[in-house]
């Protein structure tokens, strides 16, 4: 089981001024500049926090002429907290679980998603817009990679391949909502306790 998504994650959050920046992040986008001034540190600093606050997918950046700007990236780190008490809670006995009726609904929701989204011979026609509707879709591709394999960036592009022509979306999006991880170019799938969960999505 790969945790290194959680790892890097709490490792980020190990410092004291990573903290303060994420703080201050909070109230909206601040530049390199604010942030170091805020805090009482030099830009140097802020840049080196950043990198890792940014490894950890904990932040977002933008350019702007010659000035960078941060803001937070607040999915991932609330879902970064729910993988890993998913992941400490998952044996749990008597641990939370959906009430059958509302797991009957997200059932017919995904069932519909699916049906809606995929071509009897199992191609995706468009990625879905919605978030939710999107995760299933991601989902439902993700179940049929090979457990426990590792795929070279080229077998993963034409693996999906055989199910949507926009690869390279497809692949983002699989990092990005943590399915897959990737070192060295090289992708492997996550535990499912750390994908992004669409039935927490209102």
């Amino acid at each position: 089981m790969q945790l290194d998504k959680i790892i890097t994650y709490h490792k980020a959050l190990s410092d004291a001024t990573r903290i303060r920046m994420l703080i201050l992040l909070g109230d909206g986008e601040l530049n390199g500049q604010v942030l170091a001034d805020k805090l009482g540190v030099t830009p140097a600093t802020i840049t080196h926090h950043a990198a890792k606050l940014r490894e950890a997918s904990l932040i977002h950046e933008r350019r702007e002429k010659n000035t960078i700007y941060f803001a937070l990236n607040e999915y991932f780190i609330r879902s970064n907290a729910t993988a890993t008490a998913d992941l400490i809670f998952k044996n749990q006995k008597g641990g939370s679980s959906l009430p059958m009726k509302e797991t009957d609904v997200n059932d017919n929701l995904k069932q519909s998603v699916i049906r809606n989204f995929f071509t009897q011979d199992g191609k995706l026609k468009h990625i879905p817009s919605q978030l939710k509707k999107k995760l299933i879709a991601l989902g439902h591709l993700i179940d049929q990679l090979e457990k426990g394999r590792t795929y070279t960036e080229k077998e993963l592009n034409e693996w999906i391949k055989n199910y949507h022509p926009d690869f390279a979306t497809i692949r983002r999006e699989f990092i990005m909502h943590q399915f897959m991880f990737r070192e060295n170019e090289v992708y492997e799938l996550n535990p499912p306790e750390m994908w992004a969960k669409w039935e927490t999505l209102s």
